[in-house]
This record gives structure tokens, C-alpha cells and sequence, in this order.
């Protein structure tokens, strides 16, 4: 008895994606939330993102990843003084180096040069999301290779105003999430994340602190710390709806990764991880404790997990199993670069 409810819960998850029009990436109308299996939680259910949309070798224009049907876009972004604003791009920490071409409506996608800052990417998003008013819920995830950069202009406030500026009514915010004064961790434990029909049409931000940053022996206030300590001071001061993104606890690892904050008051301002997939599959962590609290997880280099497979284009059955296996793992998000397979980029699947 308990398999086949088992078995027609996961139905359920699924069905209702279809009707959300999610399983296969098309855009749809944002609906009202009714039930748990009618409309699933963001938080219940497992899509696949792609590593470093913005690079031109990949897609000719970041509308092109996000037609894609991809459920997590990365971006890499420099803040350095040795540029100006935003940068955008790989290794190149001095000028932008990306697809993006700064669209402000979208007859002019696919129109413009590209090689813009990160405020034309976010008014591709943004001109791409005037297109496609219903589309699924886009998770940007946002590497800050060197960190923050606040005495330049760059600093977390600074983000919040350009996202917001750049992502308007599209964009989901933490003060969205958590409300009546709650942590973000008080608010998912208490009631979760929005159903996939709710955040039609909307863009979560995730921020992670980037290679460069991680490397560098007098950066010690990185990405996630110094944005986790923004959004708990805005949320003291009542100004948490001015934030526009959500850290994330960079690295897999057992237990709560988040006590390796030494201040526990920043703690609960993290509901979103991000990690190594062979280490989150390796069996040393016990993923179910991610999703039974409504935290997402991001599983990264998904293509590294024992037995590994191609990295960009492996075959569409191999990433279809990599990707089952590690939502049964209960990633919310399996990353890797297979942008050669728009079929499995476009694929929802219930969590755990």
C-alpha cells in the first residue's frame, strides 16, 4: 500500500508540472496556488541549469539560453577597480566578455552588440520576460568572482538596486519570502516556497562568492557572509524589501554547513546551497535534510558523478539518468553544461 501512494504522489508532482507547463520549458500563465499536488513548490521539485549561460560559444545571445528552458542561468560578474560597473565575463576581469547586448524591449533581441555590462544582461532578462510573461521560475545564479566591491559603488546595497532597477516586478525578492518580520529560514520551515505557478514569469537571484574572491588571502569578508549580514541588517532596520537576491552556502557538506559561520546571527538568512554533486551523491550527506526544511540545493559538475559522463554533450539518455539520479538526491537544481540538449535542459522532475 504505502508504494502505490507513494507512486501516485509522484504522479501527482508531475501532473501538476504539465499543467504548469514546466515539464517541457514553455512559457505559461502565472495561476493562482491551490494544492500541494495540483501545484507543486518550488521547493518539491528538480530542474537543470546551465554552467556560464553568457558565454558566446555556447548561445549567440543570452535569449537563447533562456529559451533554452534551462532552470538556472549563470553568470559571472568582475567588480574590481580596475574596470567599470558590473563586468561580465569569464577571464577577462577588466571588460566584458558575454552574449548579452542590453535589449530594452523585445523586438530588439538578437539585434544589438553584445559585450555589455551586467545591467544589459539583466535588460535582457528583463526584455525576454516582456516576450514571455508566463515563463518558468528562472533561478540567476550570480558568481561575484572578486566580491563585493562596496567603497567603488559595488557593494550588496548597490546589487540590490541594479537588480531591482533591471528585473522590475519580475524579479522574486527575499522580503517576497519572508514576511511579518521572519528570517528566511523561519519562513521556508513555516511555510515553504511559492508553487511553481505562483512564480511563473518571475527570476530568483543567487549570489555565490567566486573563484578569485575564494583565492585571494586579504579578501575575508566574501559574498555570502557579506550579503547573509545585509539582509539581516535591512530586515533590523524594516527595509528587507529593498533586498533583491538570496546567498548561498557555497561547498557540500555534512551536517548544517551553515555553523561554519562564526556569527550565528546570519545564519537563518541562508535557505539556499550550493555544491559539488559527486560530494552531495557520495552518500556523506544527507540530502533529505535539505528538502524535509524547504532549503534549495544546487548539484554542480552533475556530469563528475561516478560514473562520470561528457561534460557538454554526452548522450540525451546519460543525462536524463544523471539527472533522475540526483533529484531521487534531492537536488532542487543539477547543474552541468549540456547546452547541446535542449531536451534535457527543459526537464522538471518531482524532488526526492
Amino acid at each position: 500500500m504505502r508504494a502505490v501512494t507513494v507512486r501516485k504522489a509522484v504522479r501527482g508532482v508531475v501532473a501538476g508540472c504539465v499543467a504548469a507547463g514546466v515539464l517541457a520549458g514553455t512559457p505559461v500563465a502565472a495561476q493562482p496556488r491551490t494544492t500541494a499536488t495540483d501545484d507543486p513548490s518550488y521547493a518539491a521539485t528538480t530542474g537543470v541549469g546551465l554552467h556560464n549561460a553568457y558565454e558566446k560559444a555556447k548561445y549567440p545571445y543570452l535569449a537563447d539560453a533562456l529559451d533554452s528552458g534551462a532552470a538556472m542561468l549563470e553568470l559571472d560578474v568582475w567588480t574590481n577597480a580596475f574596470g567599470r560597473g558590473w563586468r561580465v565575463s569569464h577571464g577577462n576581469p577588466l571588460g566584458n566578455d558575454n552574449n548579452c547586448e542590453n535589449a530594452q524591449r523585445p523586438e530588439e533581441l538578437r539585434t544589438k552588440p553584445r559585450d555589455q555590462r551586467l545591467d544589459g544582461c539583466l535588460a535582457d532578462l528583463r526584455a525576454w520576460h516582456d516576450a514571455h510573461p508566463g515563463h518558468r521560475p528562472v533561478l540567476l545564479k550570480i558568481e561575484l568572482k572578486d566580491g563585493f566591491q562596496a567603497r567603488h559603488g559595488r557593494g550588496p546595497a548597490d546589487l540590490d538596486a541594479l537588480l531591482r532597477t533591471g528585473l522590475g516586478d519580475a524579479l522574486y525578492r527575499p522580503g517576497d519570502l519572508a514576511t511579518g518580520g521572519q528570517t528566511l529560514d523561519a519562513a521556508v520551515r513555516a511555510k515553504g516556497w511559492p508553487g511553481r505557478s505562483a512564480l511563473a514569469g518571475k527570476f530568483v537571484v543567487e549570489l555565490i562568492p567566486g573563484t578569485v574572491e575564494q583565492n585571494n588571502p586579504v579578501d575575508t569578508l566574501w559574498t555570502d557572509r557579506e550579503y547573509a549580514t545585509h539582509l539581516r541588517d535591512l530586515a533590523a532596520a524594516g527595509g528587507l524589501g529593498d533586498a533583491a537576491a538570496f546567498p548561498a552556502v557555497l561547498g557540500a557538506a555534512s551536517g548544517d554547513p551553515r555553523t561554519r559561520y562564526a556569527d550565528a546571527s546570519i545564519r537563518p538568512w541562508f535557505v539556499l546551497f550550493d555544491g559539488d554533486a559527486s560530494v552531495y551523491a557520495g552518500g556523506s550527506v544527507d540530502t533529505k535534510w535539505y528538502a524535509d526544511r524547504g532549503y534549495l540545493v544546487v548539484m554542480t559538475d552533475a556530469h563528475k558523478v561516478p560514473p562520470a559522463i561528457d561534460g557538454t554533450r554526452p548522450t540525451e539518455t546519460q543525462a536524463r539518468d544523471r539527472v533522475t539520479l540526483l533529484a531521487r538526491r534531492h537536488a532542487s537544481v543539477v547543474s552541468a553544461d549540456w547546452y547541446p540538449l535542449p531536451g534535457v535542459l527543459s526537464t522538471v522532475l518531482p524532488r526526492g
